[in-house]
């Protein structure tokens, strides 16, 4: 069980830095993401969502 809830996160982090490293190479066009610099707001998007798993985690 606790493997899984791992992975997830693990998962979670690759699919966002995979997004960031595609809005350096060509911005994603979605509303605040027009400009290639807008890759920290992906940074903070990612620090949002692992913790939001983490806190899950443990409380589960």
């Amino acid at each position: 069980m606790m493997l899984v809830k791992g992975g997830m996160s693990k998962l979670l982090a690759l699919v966002i830095i995979a997004m960031m490293v595609i809005q350096l190479i060509k911005p994603l066009g979605w509303p605040g993401l027009k400009r290639r610099s807008d890759f920290w707001k992906l940074a903070l998007l990612a620090m949002a969502a692992i913790s939001i798993t983490a806190v899950l985690g443990h409380w589960t």
